[in-house]
């Protein structure tokens, strides 16, 4: 997602070791705000975060307009693209300062750095599958992203897991050897897509809320711009390159990457804003849904009875995970009850 699409304990709401509050996590790879188990989501919120999933969804058929450019051309023009958009951004809000001062922080200029390398990967690994045929596996690895993120909060940030989620683990490994017996290879694009976002997130989990979206997007996309300029030139010398030799149309669609990658990031910090976590993490199925859709009804991929099964498990321990979430404003009461 590429997205960007899209996380530390995204879902995990793993129960940390101490008696501190669970962790709001990441969603998408974007740090969410805090949400109070009493929010109520609103209209605008739900349209926002609809809207950005939405369009991380429909990716793939943005690619397919892109071609006959590869994927290294198209993440390279994306990086550089989503700079000039996102420094108009920042133009048009005034943050630049915000965004220099955090430049200017070199804790948080390295965090970003990771982060830019991790979403680099995603951005690459998931052009070279929606070019290639892989568009389901690609869906894949953004089904079980959740679950990688609840592996990630266990391996590295040490939390414990309740049953349930113990058993949507279960569940979604099993999904995964299924998989492996279908595609008769382990899913390596579907891993390499989720472990990239499901990393991306908890890097940025980091910076918590230090720097906002735009910013760190801005600071992100800086890191990469010069490698990705070198890659466009080099592209365009040995003629390769489609950015400059495809006509006005293909040179402003690939300009527009830089659009379709921050919009829907700017769309979901405002989801992210007016809407509880709970209702977040659940919004973001749809990215994934809609990409299986397209592989399916446009790309024509192939699935067998086996992917079929390994699906059914992994959306299986989709919906545990899912349950468990939802639960968990009840359980803070009842801890905020017990300590009172």
């Amino acid at each position: 997602m590429a997205n960007e699409n899209s996380s530390g304990a995204q879902l995990s709401g793993a129960a940390p070791r101490t008696a501190a509050p669970v962790s709001t996590g990441t969603v998408s790879g974007v740090p969410s705000p805090a949400a109070g188990p009493e929010e109520k989501p609103s209209t605008s919120g739900l349209l926002f975060g609809i809207g950005a999933y939405g369009i991380w969804g429909v990716l793939p058929l943005y690619f397919l307009l892109l071609e006959p450019a590869g994927p290294v051309e198209i993440v390279a023009a994306r990086v550089v693209f989503s700079l000039v958009f996102c420094a108009a951004l920042l133009t048009v809000m005034r943050s630049w300062r915000r965004a220099l001062t955090a430049m200017k922080d070199g804790r948080t200029l390295a965090t970003l750095t990771a982060a830019a390398l991790l979403i680099a990967v995603n951005w690459l690994v998931f052009a070279w599958a929606v070019l290639n045929g892989h568009a389901v596996e690609a869906a894949l690895g953004y089904f079980i992203n959740p679950l990688i993120s609840v592996l990630l909060g266990v391996l590295v940030l040490k939390e414990r897991l309740r049953p349930l989620q113990w058993t949507a683990m279960a569940v979604g490994f099993i999904a995964v050897l299924v998989l492996a017996f279908g595609y008769g290879t382990v899913p390596w694009v579907a891993l390499a897509l989720a472990f990239s976002f499901g990393l991306y997130g908890l890097v940025k989990k980091n910076v918590g809320g230090k720097v906002d979206a735009v910013s760190s997007l801005t600071i992100e996309t800086a890191v990469l711009t010069p490698v990705a300029a070198v890659v466009l030139v080099v592209l365009a010398a040995s003629g390769s390159g489609t950015l400059l030799t495809e006509g006005t149309a293909h040179f402003w669609l690939l300009a527009a990457s830089g659009i379709a990658t921050a919009v829907p990031l700017v769309f979901f910090g405002a989801a992210a804003r007016r809407l509880p976590l709970s209702t977040v993490g659940l919004l973001q199925y749809l990215a994934p849904i809609l990409q299986f859709t397209l592989a399916l009804l446009v790309f024509n991929e192939a699935m067998p009875a086996e992917r079929w099964a390994g699906f059914g498990l992994v959306w299986l321990a989709l919906v545990l995970l899912s349950v468990d979430m939802l639960g968990s404003p009840r359980r803070a009461r009842i801890r905020r009850a017990a300590a009172v």
